[in-house]
């Protein structure tokens, strides 16, 4: 019997898939097909696939092509299949012809001819298309520019900015017009200054734009809700743009501890922070930056609200200013009081510190590396060593690449799939406006 084993995605099934798979099935006698894991495809930049697993694989097994179908979950398994599975050929489309000969050693490669004119990626793309417009002074909004490109149904459709000399290299996106962007979008990325974003947000969203936005959305809880109420009347997706909520380790590590193997969580501390020249930043005009508590304050707290809730009975809040008269502060304590757990949160855009995450719990300890946010790697730490355990995970573009094909996929399906919940996006509004009106707030 001479065994035949492919792999792929599948995504969005199509006629070129079945082609394929008949081709390959009949190259022998016994057909695996394997089908790639999600986590898999995202290690290799399909970060956009419209479809999870269960529902590729079940539509696989329904074709009745393949002799039995097996998860592709990880480099260098296409070695091991072959060699467990006593495989005698592995095939594949003819577009990646020549990079799978190191499989030569081990079994026949035979390249098979793709069917012209269909492709799953031109099916995504033409079924969905998110123009995205930019708005913001930001260099950060390269990092979007750069990001987007790796995300299927995503189009860049201009960058609002009154410093086109940032953007140099993608002249061609540049308008002064807010207008203008929103004319040629369907949706908006939101990176301007704190006090800019209900204005710019509520304009877009009664046009009928989706938006992300940075976080915070905005500076009081209640224009926050409001602009979360005008996206439901007028039927678009409106959400904080948190990277860290969006990359891999941040999301399998509060996966990890809702499994309670840490037990009941009595304390997180957060720190976010980030040097600045004191001097260098008095020379500067203050209201065209992100003080500390904007511009840390968001991430800082995402994971206290998403591990404790929002339901905290009293904060304190520590700041200090960079002179008495600016009120712009370079650094910031908090603490959350909850009726059985505690949180604190440091952050410092101009004071630096230890910029990792610790939580803590009745059976152990969740313990993340400097700088927390960017992290690919966290650890389970136990009263005994032996016990304890480590976390790899890919991390993409920063989280930013995953952020953007959510965002997509959210616009797609005419649902909000992010996994910032409202609340959160509320509570940290509310925040923001006790800071700006000193509630709970001390000043050193």
């Amino acid at each position: 019997m001479k065994t035949v084993i492919t792999y792929g995605t599948y995504d969005m099934l199509h006629h070129g898939h079945i082609r394929l798979l008949e081709r390959a099935k009949a190259l022998g006698d016994y057909l695996i097909v394997g089908v790639t894991a999600d986590d898999f495809d995202k290690s290799r930049g399909k970060i956009n696939v419209r479809q999870p697993l269960e529902e590729r694989t079940e539509a696989i097994r329904r074709l009745g092509i393949a002799d039995k179908i097996i998860i592709e979950q990880y480099e260098g398994q296409k070695i091991d299949d072959i060699i467990n599975y006593g495989v005698d050929i592995f095939t594949v489309g003819s577009d990646w012809e020549g990079y799978f000969d190191y499989l030569k050693e081990y079994c026949d490669v035979v390249y098979l001819p793709r069917t012209v004119g269909i492709s799953s990626t031109e099916i995504r793309e033409k079924d969905c298309m998110v123009e995205l417009g930019l708005v913001g002074d930001s260099g950060y909004l390269h990092k979007i520019i750069n990001e987007s490109q790796y995300v299927n149904g995503l189009k860049l459709s201009g960058v609002c900015t009154k410093k086109p000399e940032k953007f140099s290299g993608a002249a061609e996106l540049i308008t002064d017009s807010f207008n203008e962007l929103l004319d040629s979008s369907n949706a908006i990325y939101v990176h301007a200054l704190p006090e800019k974003h209900y204005e710019l947000v509520k304009k877009a969203v009664l046009a009928g734009k989706h938006v992300l936005c940075e976080s915070p959305i905005a500076l009081s809880k209640a224009q926050c809700g409001e602009l979360f109420d005008l996206a439901d009347k007028n039927g678009v997706i409106l959400t904080d743009a948190l990277r860290t909520a969006y990359s891999t380790a941040y999301h399998r590590l509060l996966l990890v501890i809702k499994s309670g193997c840490i037990g009941d969580i009595i304390s997180v501390d957060s720190v976010c922070t980030s040097l600045k020249d004191h001097t260098d930043l008095q020379k500067k005009d203050l209201s065209s930056l992100w003080n500390s508590i904007t511009a840390w304050g968001p991430t800082a707290m995402l994971p206290i609200f998403q591990l404790l809730g929002t339901d905290f009975v009293h904060k304190d809040l520590t700041s200090h200013y960079i002179d008495e008269t600016s009120r712009f502060d370079i650094f910031n304590k908090a603490a959350f009081y909850y009726p059985k757990a505690v949180a604190s949160m440091k952050v410092g855009n101009g004071v630096k510190s230890e910029s990792e995450l610790i939580i803590s719990g009745t059976k152990g300890y969740v313990y993340v590396p400097a700088p927390w946010w960017k992290t690919d790697y966290f650890e389970v730490r136990y009263e005994n060593p032996a016990d304890n355990k480590r976390y790899f995970y890919q991390l993409d573009g920063e989280g930013i690449r995953n952020e953007l094909a959510t965002f997509v996929k959210s616009v797609e399906r005419g649902q909000n799939d992010f996994s910032i919940g409202r609340n959160v996006s509320l509570k940290i509004s509310e925040v923001m406006e006790n800071f700006a009106a000193d509630t709970d707030v001390r000043v050193i």
